[in-house]
């Protein structure tokens, strides 16, 4: 099997038109060194369920925050941001935690894998809060190792892989717990053009077997491969038509 090659899909979600994610009147407001700061001001989208969604903008026009607040870190300051029906506003931490565990992967900018840890406990560790056998987590990395096409290099540690190589196991690791949603925050902002098109080609065909996707970008490149590009500026999200 060729490094990138999948085998099934790690969820089969409901139908494409049905909203996974429904923000309304979203705002988020910090206090920063005595003024107030805000990130987000009346955010109102519908991320569909298996869609692939790019967010562009310019730094500190709220990007990461949106981010935060869709991947259960953050509470709105006020408006709902809901998943699949249920309010991040109104959940407990616990809930919050709950979510951030079983429903929602994530993919950032660094790798950020265990070095000492070989690419098969780096991804099992990801199970450990879900409480599940030994049998069923040793499937479910298999798995997850296999769709993103480092079945081979299971035994590595990240410091003999390559930079596209640790990408993917950070993919594997985001999705062996089989979310509903797969949040990236930039994530080939730390490989060259090839590696960066080697990701895509993983993301593409996670979201093409049914995740949805999600993606934080600075990289045209990268947001042009998305079925649907927003633009986040001065806390304000609007739809890109051309």
């Amino acid at each position: 099997m060729s490094e990138t090659q999948t085998q099934q899909p790690p969820r089969t979600p409901a139908a494409a038109s049905e909203a996974l994610y429904r923000l309304i009147g979203v705002t988020r407001v910090y206090s920063q060194r005595g003024r107030t700061v805000t990130a987000l001001a009346g955010v109102d989208v519908e991320i569909a369920e298996g869609d692939f969604v790019s967010i562009q903008g310019p730094t500190g026009g709220g990007k990461s925050t949106l981010l935060q607040l869709l991947g259960a870190l953050e509470k709105p300051t006020s408006g709902s941001v809901k998943l699949a029906g249920a309010d991040f506003a109104s959940a407990s931490s616990a809930e919050l935690a709950r979510t951030r565990a079983e429903e929602i992967g994530f993919v950032f900018q660094g790798f950020n894998l265990i070095p000492t840890l070989t690419a098969r406990e780096n991804v099992d560790a990801a199970l450990e809060p879900l409480g599940l056998p030994k049998t069923e987590r040793q499937a479910r990395v298999a798995e997850a190792l296999a769709h993103v096409g480092l079945a081979d290099r299971a035994d590595h540690r990240p410091g003999e892989l390559s930079g596209g190589q640790q990408q993917r196991v950070a993919i594997a690791r985001a999705i062996v717990k089989r979310p509903r949603v797969l949040l990236a925050d930039e994530p080939t902002g730390n490989l060259d053009e090839a590696m960066r098109d080697e990701i895509l080609v993983v993301l593409e065909r996670l979201n093409a077997d049914g995740l949805t996707l999600v993606i934080v970008t600075h990289d045209s490149a990268v947001a042009g491969r998305a079925r649907r590009r927003l633009r986040l500026e001065k806390g304000t999200l609007r739809e890109v038509t051309t």
